[in-house]
């Protein structure tokens, strides 16, 4: 496998991460488990957490500039809240060389499971090279790469129908937005609703095909 490839992989890793600081802010409150839903960084140096934890746990967070509690669902049910911690090492590298945060959850502990999308071989490699010479020790779960097909649809459509569907965008609820999804892929929205548009009308087409 050459490691020049350009085709986008979803990547799948565990680590266990004691020095996690949103973690620690986390557990100070209880917290044991949580989703984390976004992350980005931010300036000063800062990475900006979106988290979903039970309420009860959430509400006893300290809200100020750098902690933001959203609302809560429903009493007895879970909160979000985003905050701004430094030095989020694993976080900075997972969002390093244009890849981006589709899911991630708190299993237990200081273990975490990172679901992103890199936009290619090299950069996944350079990622668990960086996680490993930090001190980490990434489990790599799944990793696949996107591979055209040139059946139904030209390789554009694929490769956005593809990563629109591992981002969650034809989940029920949706993940992402229309609008989340464009800016991660980096174009416009009228361009990304007329690609997956024509995409799927060339799969309905070819599937519905005398």
């Amino acid at each position: 496998m050459e490691k020049t490839e350009d085709e986008p992989y979803h990547v799948t890793i565990e680590v266990v991460n004691p020095r996690c600081k949103g973690l620690q802010l986390l557990r100070k409150v209880g917290v044991q488990q949580c989703t984390l839903i976004d992350v980005r960084n931010v300036s000063g140096g800062l990475t900006r957490h979106l988290v979903k934890a039970p309420s009860k746990q959430i509400q006893k967070l300290p809200e100020g500039e750098t902690i933001k509690i959203l609302e809560s669902r429903k009493p007895g049910g879970e909160s979000s809240v985003w905050f701004d911690v430094k030095g989020c090492n694993l976080c900075k590298t997972v969002l390093a060389h244009g890849s981006f945060l589709i899911s991630g959850k708190n299993l237990e502990d200081y273990t975490i499971i990172y679901n992103f999308v890199t936009p290619s071989f090299d950069a996944y490699k350079k990622i668990l090279a960086t996680l490993e010479s930090s001190g980490l020790e990434p489990k790599v779960l799944e990793a696949g790469k996107f591979v055209p097909t040139g059946k139904a649809l030209t390789e554009r459509q694929e490769r956005v129908l593809w990563l629109a569907l591992k981002m969650g965008f034809f989940d029920f609820p949706r993940k992402i937005t229309m609008k989340q999804l464009a800016n991660r892929l980096r174009m416009g929205m009228s361009t990304l609703s007329e690609i997956t548009r024509r995409g799927t009308r060339r799969l309905l087409e070819n599937h519905f095909k005398a």
